[in-house]
């Protein structure tokens, strides 16, 4: 690799992928990175195709005719799809994991039995396929109980049920209602885990992990963690809960465990792994496998990055990493997620944007784009239901909160929410 010889292409089009085509952008090795579809806020700093992230044979041709040299995917269907079976097999190199890998976020049950396999701690669970069955099950698992549906379901396919009622609607909804579609034809009961959250986010290989800092997501709409669950309503890195010792213990215990085992069924690991870590009374257990880059912790943590993404990322693509070095700044980040009026359920777009040049000349600030595009007469305008993600860092977890609510301060539009409260565990640590 030469300096600014290499073409990248980043798939996807959300606050991640604004992140990774930010931070790509930066290498002096990359001579033009594009995005398919992208979204308004990357226009300076990548070419946007509009491709859609689940069209797999139109990018495979768009990366093969304008000379792709990496491709980097965001979201988790065309991994779940096997994007890179298809990249791979017609010799391009391309960040992320196969099919069969993807399965670890394609299906929780897939995942359940990697777990078990590993001898990775997880919470006891049960997998069902009828009606009947699940609701006889309840008993087992007494008033609180999660209920999962096996396949994605965009992150809106877990219930964590505070009573039998609501246990049953659960149910109901997944098997009979089918409104997850055919990602709720197997069900997992599994038992409420207690304790606090965090996002622990790793390079792999297929056999060595390098750690990412850990962070957490705010998962819910309102402050306190109230109303009902998102994509994700802001971030903050690292996570005081994660002491250097556990940071270990996950590394040698989860990661590596995760891998070995997959590698030795045949099915090699590379690319992102994110571990949704509950950490409990007994100990770290994990709650759920993603195949990527969580959304909004790789806002935060791209902030977070001093060395220069690309070598790592050609390394996991290469399947090796065991000389790569990377290096993160000590400074906090915090990302705090701009929503349009009633995400996550029905909204409106089209919402004109303003205060973002403002926003991003705040001090420590930078504003990443989620659901935005260009409007009629060339303005910024709402295109989603996360629609922005503000981003700051700080010498303190305190600064850097404050300076990402000064800078959302300065961005209006109509029906704009976001939460108050993110990073305030951090705060009471």
């Amino acid at each position: 690799m030469t300096d600014n010889s290499i073409n990248v292409l980043v798939i996807g089009s959300g606050g991640r992928e604004h992140a990774l085509v930010w931070k790509i952008a930066q290498s002096p090795l990359v001579k033009k990175v594009y995005c398919a579809p992208g979204n308004a806020g990357m226009e300076g700093v990548a070419k946007l195709v509009p491709i859609g992230a689940d069209e797999l044979g139109n990018l495979l041709l768009f990366a093969d005719e304008n000379d792709i040299d990496l491709t980097v995917v965001g979201p988790e269907a065309p991994l779940v799809a096997g994007l890179v079976d298809a990249f791979e097999n017609a010799g391009l190199m391309v960040v992320g994991p196969r099919k069969a890998a993807a399965m670890l976020e394609g299906s929780k049950v897939f995942m359940k039995g990697v777990l078990t396999r590993a001898g990775v701690p997880t919470a006891r669970y049960e997998v069902h396929t009828s009606r009947s069955e699940a609701v006889a099950a309840l008993q087992r698992f007494g008033a609180a109980v999660v209920i999962k549906a096996d396949g994605l379901a965009a992150g809106k396919g877990v219930v964590v049920a505070k009573s039998r009622d609501e246990a049953v609607t659960a149910i109901d909804d997944m098997v009979v209602k089918k409104v997850f579609g055919p990602a709720g034809e197997k069900i997992i009961l599994e038992e409420t885990l207690i304790g606090e959250e965090a996002s622990i986010l790793a390079f792999c290989d297929g056999k060595n992990v390098i750690m990412m800092p850990s962070s957490q997501d705010h998962k819910r709409i309102g402050d306190g963690d109230t109303g009902p669950n998102t994509g994700g309503m802001g971030a903050y890195s690292p996570a005081p809960v994660i002491t250097p010792e556990l940071s270990d213990w996950i590394e040698k215990n989860v990661m590596l465990e995760t891998l070995s085992t997959m590698a030795g069924e045949g099915n090699p690991y590379k690319g992102i792994l994110y571990a949704g870590i509950m950490i409990t009374a007994e100990g770290p257990k994990v709650l759920e496998f993603n195949c990527r880059f969580g959304d909004p912790e790789c806002q935060p943590l791209m902030r977070r990055m001093k060395s220069d993404i690309v070598p790592v990322l050609f390394s996991i693509a290469e399947g090796d990493l065991s000389n790569t070095q990377v290096e993160w700044t000590e400074e906090p980040a915090v990302g705090v997620v701009m929503a349009s009026k009633g995400y996550p359920g029905d909204y409106e777009k089209g919402k004109p944007i303003s205060g973002l040049e403002e926003a991003n000349g705040s001090p420590g600030a930078v504003v990443f784009h989620s659901g935005t595009k260009k409007g009629p007469a060339g303005e910024i305008v709402t295109n989603g239901g996360r629609v922005l993600c503000v981003t700051a860092t700080g010498v303190t977890v305190g600064q850097a909160i404050n300076r990402a609510y000064e800078a959302a301060g300065k961005i209006k539009f109509e029906g704009a929410v976001y939460r108050k409260d993110i990073g305030r565990r951090a705060l009471e640590r």
